[in-house]
C-alpha cells in the first residue's frame, strides 16, 4: 500500500502531512503511535483545520496581514509550506478561506417564496454582524483585509460577489413567479434590501440587531414593490401590506380609481397618516 502523499515513509501515525516525522502540528513534541487505529477525520481534512487554525493563532495574536507569510503559517500550524502550496494559491486563498471558517455558516434558503428566501438572506447578515460585534479577531481582520487590494480583491469574488448574485437570482425567480413587479431593476432593489442590514451591521455598531429584524425589512420594502393586486402575508391585527389601500376610491382618486389626471401630489395636514402621498401623472 503505498504512503500518503506528503508524508514520508515510515513517519509515525499522527504526523501532519508535511511536518517533520515524530511531531505534531504545532507542538514540536514527540508524538506517540496510537495503540490501535483512531477514527476521526481523514489526514487531509486534519491538515487543512491545523493550517486553517494557525492562520487564525497569528491574526489572534495580532499579527498584520502584510507579516502573515506562508512560511510563518506553516510553522504555527506544525506543516511543511509544500502541504499549504497543494491547497491555496498564496495568503490570499488562504486568509479568505480562515475568515470564512470563522464566520456564520453559508445561509440555506427555503425555497418557498421569494419572502422567505430574502428573510433567510437577511437572517444570514443579522448573524454575521453580530459575530463581528462579539469577535475581535473576525473585526480586526475585516479591517485589515480593506487595507490590502490583493486580499479584499480575493474576499470580494469568492464571498461578497456570489452572495450579491444570489440575491439577484432570488428576486428574478420573485419576478417569474408574480412576487415582484416585473419593471424594477433587481440589481437596484437587492441594494433596497441589504441597505438597512449593512447600515445597522458596518455603519451604527450600537444599533439593535434584535430577532425579528429582516422579517421587518422585507415586508417593509415589499408593500411597495408588490405587483398591483398581490396579496402578501398578513401582519398584526389583520392588516395586508399594503397600507390602508384595501378597497374603495382613496382620496385623491378619480372616478375611474386611479389619481386626478395631471395630478403631481396630495398632501394631508400636518398630521395626517399620509402627510405626503406621492401619485404620477396620468397621460
Amino acid at each position: 500500500m503505498g504512503t500518503p502523499a506528503g508524508t514520508s515513509a515510515g513517519a509515525p501515525a499522527g504526523t501532519l502531512e508535511g511536518s517533520p516525522a515524530g511531531t505534531s502540528a504545532g507542538s514540536g513534541a514527540a508524538v506517540r503511535p496510537p495503540a490501535q487505529p483512531v477514527r476521526g477525520r481523514p489526514r487531509s481534512e486534519a491538515v487543512e483545520r491545523a493550517i486553517i487554525e494557525g492562520t487564525m493563532k497569528l491574526l489572534e495574536e495580532g499579527v498584520p496581514l502584510g507579516e502573515l507569510s506562508i512560511e510563518r503559517i506553516a510553522r504555527t500550524a506544525g506543516v511543511g509550506k509544500a502541504a499549504i502550496y497543494r491547497r491555496w494559491s498564496g495568503k490570499e486563498e488562504l486568509f479568505v478561506d480562515a475568515l470564512r471558517a470563522i464566520e456564520p455558516d453559508e445561509p440555506e434558503l427555503p425555497g418557498t417564496s421569494m419572502r422567505d428566501d430574502l428573510v433567510a438572506l437577511l437572517e444570514w447578515m443579522r448573524r454575521r454582524g453580530l459575530a463581528n460585534r462579539s469577535s475581535a479577531v473576525l473585526r480586526a481582520a475585516q479591517a485589515q483585509m480593506k487595507s490590502s487590494p490583493r486580499i479584499w480583491e480575493a474576499y470580494h469574488n469568492a464571498v461578497v460577489a456570489p452572495r450579491r448574485r444570489l440575491g439577484i437570482e432570488v428576486l428574478r425567480r420573485g419576478q417569474r413567479a408574480g412576487e415582484l413587479r416585473a419593471d424594477l431593476d433587481v440589481e437596484l432593489v437587492n441594494d433596497l434590501f441589504v441597505g438597512p442590514m449593512l447600515v445597522r451591521s458596518v455603519l451604527r455598531p450600537d444599533a439593535d440587531l434584535t430577532e425579528g429584524l429582516p422579517e421587518r425589512i422585507v415586508d417593509t420594502l415589499l408593500d411597495g414593490l408588490r405587483p398591483a393586486g398581490a396579496l402578501g402575508r398578513p401582519r398584526s391585527g389583520g392588516s395586508q401590506p399594503g397600507g390602508s389601500r384595501s378597497g374603495g376610491p382613496q382620496p385623491g382618486d378619480s372616478q375611474s380609481g386611479g389619481p386626478a389626471a395631471g395630478a403631481r401630489s396630495v398632501s394631508s395636514p400636518p398630521g395626517s397618516p399620509e402627510c405626503a402621498r406621492f401619485v404620477t401623472d396620468r397621460p
